[in-house]
């Protein structure tokens, strides 16, 4: 479904991504684990577009990704949670997510704007998708709330179901978890074990080790913007380059 060939991009002197590849099976849940420093956010930037490699190319589905904005690569199913909350303020939950629908949109700003009975159809038609949404993301009885109320759990819980509404073909989930309690993590593991049954192919960078090694099918290991692992679970658990890198030496029994 994905696949990423020889993908750099540096800063000045210094390579943050460098000569990275990989490929990802429809339907696939891979991690992404490193290091601060290791590269994970800047190639999630550009794999969504947000930042042009240097060199390297990305494919979806077989079709190249090269040279297309953000936008484009968002319209060809390719979305992204950013790493913190991010939620549009003074709009309430429910509209959140609408917005997440805007590439399945088929009426322009005048069918908008004079309210034509397509353009109320599909407005319809979007409200009760992000409302089923809200539903499945537990956040239901919170649709008519301000967004920006809504404690940290719950606002990436609703950047998730915002993602969900533009119909994703790969879903990128930028450190997710960060900050959540306990009760929170095990909630949005939930959610995000649960992608599978929507045949989402979905790549998660994330801190919790424990929480990408029970999630994924496989993982990607970065280290100073180059990849030192690629394998199932259990074996970048015992990976020595990966140990030494960052997972640290095991506590003596």
């Amino acid at each position: 479904m994905l696949r990423v060939e020889g993908l750099s991009r540096r800063f000045g002197g210094v390579y943050a991504v460098e000569d990275v590849s990989f490929s990802v099976e429809k339907g696939e849940l891979r991690g992404i684990i490193g290091p601060n420093g290791a590269g994970k956010s800047t190639l999630f930037q550009l794999i969504a577009g947000h930042l042009r490699a240097d060199r390297g190319r990305l494919l979806l589905g077989g079709e190249p990704l090269d040279g297309l904005r953000a936008y484009e690569r968002a319209a060809r199913g390719v979305a992204i949670v950013q790493q913190g909350a991010s939620i549009f303020r003074g709009m309430t939950v429910l509209e959140n997510v609408m917005l997440g629908a805007h590439r399945l949109t088929r009426h322009g700003f005048l069918a908008a704007a004079i309210r034509s009975r397509l353009a109320r159809r599909e407005e319809r038609e979007i409200r009760a998708l992000a409302a089923k949404l809200l539903d499945e993301v537990g956040l239901a009885g919170l649709a008519d709330r301000p967004a920006e109320a809504l404690p940290l759990g719950q606002q990436r819980s609703l950047q998730l179901a915002r993602a969900l509404a533009s119909d994703p073909t790969v879903l990128l989930l930028d450190e997710p978890a960060s900050g959540l309690r306990e009760g929170e993590r095990a909630r949005l593991a939930e959610l995000i074990g649960g992608l599978r049954v929507r045949g989402i192919t979905v790549l998660l960078v994330e801190h919790d080790v424990p929480l990408v090694t029970r999630l994924s099918d496989r993982i990607t290991v970065l280290n100073l913007g180059k990849v030192i692992a690629d394998d199932t679970p259990a074996a970048i658990r015992e990976d020595p380059n990966v140990v030494s890198a960052y997972l640290g030496a095991p506590e003596p029994s």
